[in-house]
């Protein structure tokens, strides 16, 4: 059933003209850069997968391995990939290691690096040569394709086809020391001005494209021809989008040549985040970065979605800077912490992520599997019901960074404000110098006035929007350390203080712990009540647990 649905899938993907995503929610993790060079170590890395959970396992396949000297392939790593794979629960997305991987070009094959005259090496302003081979480099494309292509031919005749989810071409691709490229190659090209192709393509485009893009082509006359500072201005940003065009071609090639072979296969740019508030070159310049995702999609049709590894604070911000219309979220590589699982549940209520993936996984004690497999089975037993309410606006994501953090979500005519669990008055208290694990999750609605709460640590109260009540009346400001109101205030007294209430009130219906059957049907393992939803107040799940809730809500006057 999951291949044909797929299959139907991707025909209707491609008819739109939609980018082609896996079939299910991907629960994984990223292994360290090495892992596939030994068979012993690809085991291994599938052991811990199967011990944390995980349904998908993102592994690198290199250049230099599968192509040791020029024209004879050893797809050794390979194989020894697909048939672990094979043998277990778990998929697979292949990393290609081969021009560039976070920039440089240190798995390219030593005939390539150490031949730089055939593969002549990027270089800065001042003509130093970087451990980068200049993606102008004909000869370098032409290599980089070959490789790829015996690559994806392997796999597509392999009989482990099925467990290849995806594929992503190159690793964090980009820049540094240097915007862009001033080899006499780059120069080159550089100096022929923008194409046609791209000036046409932002202008057919102008509704939907980057803020940041947009701005500074207007800037300078939304010209639809001339040099790339005549286009898009003076400096490192303009340099930037010359580069990050000629990236976009490149993986273009190869897309191309992978969608042909594997017309089902999704294909996608990992990039690393220009944070920090670094320049271009500072960070790996004229990447797959959200500001430059109309350039990509520009330069390289067939890639299906630029996809953010994110090391740096700000989870959500960075999550949603590259959850767009045009761009579905895919979080290939996050920072390992206590705090993924809830992470990942707020890219799939915010943003619909197609899934997130733990970077070095293999790498973490060992005594943190138990937590990751709980954590992770229970994510996915989520997949039914996430599928089946995808893009209907029916979820929300909660990220509490902070135990004083608080999001508010205004849907269904209800006013809902989500805490952190350690905020409650009766909550251990947060040593000074301690950063307490982030609270939230994903909140799904399947049914009028009911929902799924899946997560860790959080608190809700529900509010109807079309309640009037003065400040005077809403004692929730005036608890005492039990969670009761203070004794004493006037407005629990009924004193002047006291406002005449108008309106609804929202109340529980009922609370129950939750397992979610593979057809999507909800079981009821507990039902929760009295203390443990402070006498029908709220619903919660504290911050030393891991749940599904499902609760239904009732309104009263």
């Amino acid at each position: 059933m999951r291949l044909l649905s797929a299959i139907t899938a991707l025909l209707i993907a491609l008819a739109a003209g939609a980018a082609v995503t896996p079939d299910y929610i991907i629960i994984g993790g990223e292994t360290s850069n090495s892992a596939a060079s030994r068979i012993d170590d690809i085991r291994e890395v599938f052991r811990r997968a199967e011990q944390r959970g995980y349904n998908t396992v993102l592994i690198p396949v290199s250049w230099e391995l599968i192509e040791p000297r020029e024209g004879q392939y050893n797809f050794s790593s390979l194989d020894n990939i697909l048939s672990t794979a094979q043998r277990s629960d778990i998929n697979v997305g292949l990393l290609w290691f081969g021009a560039w991987k976070n920039s440089m070009s240190c798995y390219a094959p030593a005939w390539v690096k150490t031949d730089t005259r055939r593969f002549p090496r990027a270089r800065v302003e001042g003509g130093k040569p970087l451990e980068i081979v200049s993606p102008f480099s004909a000869e370098l494309l032409k290599a980089d394709s070959a490789a790829f292509a015996a690559l994806v031919g392997k796999i597509a005749s392999h009989p482990a086809r099925q467990k290849v989810a995806l594929i992503q071409i190159e690793n964090e691709i980009g820049m540094l020391e240097s915007a862009r490229d001033h080899s006499e190659l780059a120069n080159a090209i550089y100096a022929k001005g923008v194409p046609g192709e791209l000036t046409s393509w932002l202008a057919s485009h102008a509704e939907t494209l980057h803020p940041t893009l947009i701005a500074r082509w207007k800037a300078n006359g939304s010209k639809a021809f001339g040099s790339w500072e005549e286009v898009f201005g003076k400096g490192a940003e303009s340099d930037e989008i010359f580069m990050a065009y000629n990236y976009a071609r490149y993986v273009e090639s190869l897309a191309r040549i992978g969608r042909e072979r594997l017309p089902d296969m999704p294909f996608y740019l990992n990039a690393a985040l220009n944070s920090r508030g670094r320049r271009p070159g500072q960070y790996p310049s004229a990447g797959p970065l959200a500001h430059l995702k109309d350039i990509y999609h520009c330069g390289a049709p067939t890639i299906d979605f630029l996809a953010p590894d994110i090391y740096d604070p700000g989870f959500s911000a960075w999550a949603g800077q590259y959850a767009l219309p045009d761009n579905p979220l895919f979080i290939p590589e996050i920072k390992a912490s206590a705090d993924n699982p809830v992470q990942t549940l707020y890219a799939l209520g915010a943003h619909d992520a197609l899934g997130v993936c733990q970077f070095a996984f293999d790498r973490q004690p060992e005594s943190s599997d138990s937590a990751a497999y709980d954590a992770n089975t229970i994510m996915q037993t989520l997949e039914p019901l996430l599928l089946r309410s995808r893009g209907k606006g029916l979820s929300n994501g909660i990220y509490l960074e902070s135990d004083t953090a608080r999001a508010i979500i205004l849907r269904d005519s209800l006013c809902i404000t989500a805490r952190h669990a350690l905020s409650l008055p009766w909550a251990p208290k947060t040593p000074k110098g301690v950063t307490p694990a982030s609270g939230g999750g994903l909140l799904l609605r399947v049914g009028p006035d009911e929902y799924i709460l899946a997560g860790r640590g959080v608190v809700l109260t529900f509010e109807p929007l079309s309640a009037l009540m003065s400040s005077a009346a809403n004692v929730s400001a005036q608890l005492g350390e039990d969670g009761f109101a203070a004794q004493g205030s006037p407005a629990a007294a009924g004193g002047a203080g006291a406002a005449q209430w108008r309106g609804q009130r929202i109340g529980l219906a009922s609370v129950d712990v939750v397992d979610i059957r593979p057809n999507g049907d909800i079981q009821s393992l507990r039902t929760l009540n009295g203390d443990e939803t402070h006498q029908g107040r709220h619903v919660r799940i504290d911050a030393d647990d891991f749940n599904i809730i499902r609760f239904k809500l009732y309104r009263y006057e």
